[in-house]
């Protein structure tokens, strides 16, 4: 099971950083304005990475592949690192959808 690890950064911005069981970061949050904000999205992360249509599977311009999670209002709530292949994107994906939804939530 994956972990939620969640920080405040030098901007005094929230994030948070979904981890696989070995620590490898698998899916990062943008910034939130507040801590409720960031639980809020953590939440969203849990209710929508079961559901294969709100992942975007996306080609950055240095020929990389990623991928965002879009909430039910099409906000995008994370982004993936970079992948070299189509096949880590996808596996990816599927880190995500196996550990985001009983993870746990930790304070780095």
């Amino acid at each position: 099971m994956g972990k939620f690890s969640t920080k405040t950064g030098n901007d005094g911005q929230y994030y948070f950083n979904l981890k696989a069981d070995n620590g490898q970061v698998i899916l990062s949050s943008e910034g939130y304005t507040s801590a409720a904000a960031r639980l809020n999205g953590i939440e969203s992360v849990k209710a929508n990475a079961n559901d294969d249509k709100k992942f975007e599977r996306l080609t950055a311009s240095n020929g990389k592949f990623y991928f965002t999670l879009k909430a039910t209002n099409g906000q995008i709530i994370g982004k993936s690192q970079m992948y070299v292949n189509e096949a880590g994107r996808d596996n990816g994906i599927e880190s995500v959808k196996n550990n985001a939804p009983n993870a746990s939530i930790t304070e780095e």
